[in-house]
């Protein structure tokens, strides 16, 4: 007989997945790791499938972790459409420009930005896919209304963090490309800060490596790795079935966390403007603050 699973621990699970460990996601949820963990092992006694395996003092996802992150993504973000679309007081119209990189396109296009148009039928958005950097620039020119950007500091524009994801070094599953002397890695350009922190985490470990591939685009960052051309840094969110995660035991170094934020316009003031902001805080956001319309 078909049951139920619960949002809430769906959400703590996705948390540790995207931020790497038990303890920063339960700083994210605001939960004790105690409280994390009991939550796991409950929804791992609802699906009788284990979801994380030791590694070291850490965990991982297991394969079966893996298979949950897509279905957890999609159940909390049907749950989130359901509740706003049926809390409305007033409809939402209006017109928004978005400006978002390539690589956030790809995983908010299909699912978030089309909900919001299903739940607020009288609006419009018009989604610009540029460099965080340009992006910024488009934002203090009043070019844009709302923008989603990768790094905090990759604009002089206020922003607010909304979410946080652990970065990987991921490699081809069948080929293997660490043990190279140098390393070629696939990064983005000088103004991408995931290419600044592999580039910097190379350099700290004195670790030969070589720039093999340069791209904007997450896609062909990805892409790359697949073909078995480099090893490529890509946020927990954004790794697929095609790639092996490096870690310490593959001799590579740390990369943490990466913010994502979001910059809002000074001329955006109206509603429908805040409405988009609280919808994309509620279906992707993982970092706890307050949501303000200054």
């Amino acid at each position: 007989m078909p049951y139920s699973l619960d949002v809430d621990q769906l959400r703590t699970f996705l948390a540790i997945a995207e931020l790497g460990g038990f303890s920063k996601a339960g700083e994210a949820v605001h939960k004790t790791q105690s409280a994390v963990s009991m939550q796991m092992r409950r929804l791992e006694e609802r699906l009788g499938q284990t979801l994380f395996a030791k590694d070291g003092r850490n965990s991982r996802l297991t394969d079966d972790g893996h298979r949950l992150v897509d279905y957890a993504r999609r159940m909390i973000a049907l749950n989130d459409e359901t509740v706003v679309a049926f809390a409305k007081d007033k409809e939402i119209a209006g017109q928004v420009r978005l400006g978002l990189p390539d690589d956030y396109a790809e995983r908010l296009l299909p699912q978030v930005l089309a909900a919001f148009g299903r739940i607020n039928p009288s609006t419009q958005l018009e989604v610009f896919c540029e460099s965080s950097m340009d992006l910024g620039v488009k934002i203090r020119r009043g070019e844009l209304d709302l923008a989603i950007v990768t790094g905090s500091d990759c604009t002089d524009v206020p922003g607010t963090i909304i979410r946080r994801e652990q970065l990987h070094w991921v490699g081809p599953q069948d080929v293997v490309l660490h043990d190279k002397d140098p390393m070629p890695i696939a990064v983005g350009p000088i103004t991408c800060s995931w290419r600044n922190k592999a580039i910097s985490a190379m350099e700290k470990t004195q670790r030969p490596y070589q720039v093999v591939f340069s791209s904007a685009s997450a896609a062909a960052l990805s892409g790359a790795v697949q073909a078995g051309l480099a090893i490529a840094v890509l946020p927990a969110s954004a790794i697929r079935s095609v790639h092996r995660i490096l870690g310490e035991k593959e001799g590579m170094p740390p990369l943490g966390p990466c913010d994502i934020s979001l910059l809002k316009s000074i001329s955006a003031t109206e509603n429908v403007h805040q409405a988009l902001i609280q919808h994309i805080i509620s279906s992707i956001g993982n970092v706890s603050f307050d949501v303000a319309a200054e």
